[in-house]
């Protein structure tokens, strides 16, 4: 009796508490949120599309659109570094083992819908959100249409072109969609809405403009192998581009600037994104992937990214000052070999007798090379030699000067990495001067092609761009020289083509470009050029010995089987994800 007077207690006192309320606490917005309705003006649709940008820099190791796994170490730049244990993940991926269970897959995968859907939130309310200034209302379409375009071809160039495709029109959290349809189609008539409502310069230097939607096109363009398309579309913005900010596109002098918080949004960069010193906000995707050293050191973790031995060989030249077409580069000496003094701190030394391009001190760490502003590196700027060879990133790791003034720091990201104002091109002129020079030499045009490359290789002379030790003297026997005309470049197309691919290869280090350069090239170039670096790389690292060769069919990674779980079967008993045929 007791326990079922207070049962009749509990239910009359919710009746009470229900009828003095009335129910329409049930409909109220949950604390933190914001419902559509509120977001329909120009602020709210501002704040929608600023969301969207923020995908850019809301990434995982794996997510980031700078692809140090997937383009990078994937591609032959760089292995995993660190030690077999950290990140173990990545093992069989820089071995060419990976399987559709790899959660770096399936961060790169979740990133795509994640943006896909911030874009189509925003477009939704952009489209119900009345009595908008025009000028204002076409700029914010052109821009989501073009992040939209930009995330669904980082998609692509993981998975492949059959991925389910999730626009504005599809209202459900969660869509089931086949990916039996190849979506290149509709990410290019994404990037053509967004070329016609662009305007050529933006009030802010982070937003996409006219001409960064023309580059996105032509890139998309040339992974799809639609180079007659994209060669028109790539000097267009050659010859007419200018930034955001109303500059005219050129090649800086300097290299560094455009790795450089304080000459951020340059001429040469055409979309970057746009990190900030404030906590988790300072390139979190590249966390991992700075020297290892402790106090000292630029950065102090984690030792991950480091640039691979065929690489670094990669800049050797001969007496011309020319690169080693014929791939005797991979002959020896090497550019860096063990020191054999005990008065050396370094355990390796530069050769210093052999003639480098000087860009391989700018791409990548050496020991007795000047390491930006920090001085010599340090034996402890390697975490384990024997699992990630002696080499350290470069490019996108910030000076002492800009951790002293509070624009990098080593506990920036998640209050343990690294991480830097540094902002990171997405698009750059420098990759599209030599996708320009690749549509050139494929259609004839070799004297054009070798006028582009010449372009880049004049720049990388001069002598703004010689690392020099502190007396002056440069730190290494730096030679670089443009192609003379009566090089077998202007003359053989398939020798102007190899010219041009070796560029992209020496100007691109380290930038997350390699592995999608090789698998537009095609399978059979990409299977022969990976086979060739896991057995050069198994001279130096013992991991690579037992490495697989990647065979010439995967030029797309597998989907990841969570997702193809998760997506389930349709009514017919027919999956929502199928995996390409080459990983089924």
């Amino acid at each position: 009796m007791k326990h079922k007077n207070i049962l009749l207690l509990l239910i009359v006192s919710t009746f009470v508490m229900l009828s003095s309320c009335g129910e329409g606490f049930l409909y109220k917005d949950p604390q933190g949120s914001i419902n559509q309705a509120a977001l329909m003006n120009q602020t709210g649709v501002d704040l929608l599309t600023t969301s969207a940008y923020a995908n850019i820099t809301e990434n995982g190791w794996g997510a980031t659109p700078f692809n140090w796994t997937f383009g990078g170490m994937y591609g032959g730049d760089a292995n995993k570094g660190s030690d077999g244990n950290d990140q173990s993940v990545l093992n069989t991926m820089e071995t060419y083992s990976v399987l559709s269970t790899n959660g770096y897959i399936g961060e790169k995968y979740a990133w795509v819908y994640k943006g896909a859907k911030r874009v189509n939130i925003a477009l939704q309310t952009l489209e119900q959100t009345k009595n908008l200034p025009e000028a204002f209302k076409k700029s914010r379409n052109g821009e989501l249409h073009f992040l939209r375009a930009m995330f669904y071809f980082e998609g692509i160039k993981v998975f492949g072109p059959f991925l389910p495709w999730v626009d504005e029109t599809n209202t459900e959290n969660d869509p089931k969609i086949h990916n039996d349809v190849d979506i290149y189609p509709k990410v290019l008539a994404d990037i053509d809405i967004a070329i016609t409502n662009l305007p050529g310069k933006q009030d802010l230097a982070g937003r996409a403009n006219l001409w960064a939607a023309k580059a996105l096109k032509a890139k998309i363009l040339m992974h799809k192998g639609d180079l007659a398309t994209a060669e028109p579309i790539l000097k267009d913005v050659i010859d007419n581009g200018m930034t955001a900010n109303g500059k005219k596109y050129g090649l800086e002098d300097d290299m560094n600037a455009n790795f450089d918080s304080f000459r951020d949004n340059g001429k040469e960069s055409i979309f970057a994104a746009q990190f900030s010193a404030d906590r988790d906000n300072g390139n979190t995707g590249l966390s991992l992937c700075y020297p290892h050293g402790g106090a000292g050191s630029p950065g102090g973790c984690c030792g991950f990214y480091q640039p691979s031995n065929e690489l670094a060989n990669s800049f050797k030249v001969g007496t011309d000052g020319l690169p080693l077409l014929d791939n005797s580069y991979r002959n020896k000496p090497y550019v860096t070999e063990r020191n054999t003094s005990s008065e050396k701190d370094a355990p390796l030394s530069v050769n210093n007798d052999m003639p480098v391009d000087p860009r391989i001190d700018f791409a990548i760490g050496r020991f007795e090379v000047p390491y930006k502003d920090w001085g010599l590196p340090k034996n402890n700027w390697v975490r384990d030699v024997a699992n990630g060879g002696f080499y350290m990133p470069k490019k996108h790791v910030y000076t002492k000067k800009e951790q002293d003034a509070g624009l990098a720091d080593g506990g920036l990201s998640s209050g343990w990495a690294p991480g830097s104002a540094i902002n990171l091109q997405y698009l750059s002129l420098r990759d599209i001067i030599l996708l320009y020079a690749e549509c050139l030499a494929n259609k004839n045009d070799l004297t054009g092609a070798m006028a582009q490359v010449n372009q880049i290789r004049k720049r990388a002379a001069l002598p703004v761009n010689v690392v020099k030790l502190e007396d002056g003297t440069p730190a290494a026997n730096y030679l670089i020289k443009e192609y003379p005309a009566t090089h077998a470049a202007f003359t053989d197309k398939d020798m102007c083509i190899k010219a041009v691919r070796m560029e992209r290869k020496l100007e691109l280090a380290m930038e997350g470009q390699r592995w999608f350069d090789l698998s537009r090239w095609g399978g059979q170039y990409m299977n022969k050029e990976l086979a060739d670096y896991v057995h050069f790389e198994a001279q130096f690292l013992a991991k690579f010995a037992t490495a697989s060769v990647l065979p010439a069919a995967k030029t797309m990674f597998p989907l990841p089987d969570g997702q193809v779980q998760t997506m389930g079967v349709d009514e017919n008993g027919k999956p929502y994800l199928v995996q390409p045929d080459p990983w089924k």
